[in-house]
């Protein structure tokens, strides 16, 4: 994933609209006007969400007769999740030397994990 891609993908993560509209269409695919209900706001403002999630490619549509039922797309957000998990390691490892410090230090003063 490029670096313009991780950051249209947390761009469009960052609105909560457009989080919403991605829990919907996790359940499954959905119209414009079925994902519009929800809000109180315009089709056109959904539709300007839906643009920037497709621009990211976590959505994508579709044309069906005359419907456009939109539908959630993994692998944007699995680079997302990538690029997380990467960091999630070195923050647990961060934790676990910090972990046998404290249990190092409480070792070495006598105390055990009653005091805590």
């Amino acid at each position: 994933m490029t670096e313009a891609q991780l950051d249209a993908t947390f761009a469009a993560l960052a609105d909560p609209t457009r989080r919403a509209i991605l829990a919907r269409l996790a359940k499954g695919d959905a119209s414009v006007n079925e994902l519009a209900e929800p809000f109180a706001m315009s089709q056109p403002a959904i539709s300007k969400h839906l643009k920037v999630l497709e621009k990211a490619g976590l959505i994508s549509r579709q044309q069906i007769a005359q419907k456009r039922p939109c539908h959630i797309e993994g692998e944007a957000m699995a680079g997302a999740v990538s690029w997380l998990e990467r960091y999630r390691e070195i923050w647990e490892g961060n934790y676990r030397r910090l972990d046998a410090l404290l249990a190092s230090m409480q070792a070495s003063s006598g105390t055990g994990s009653k005091d805590a």
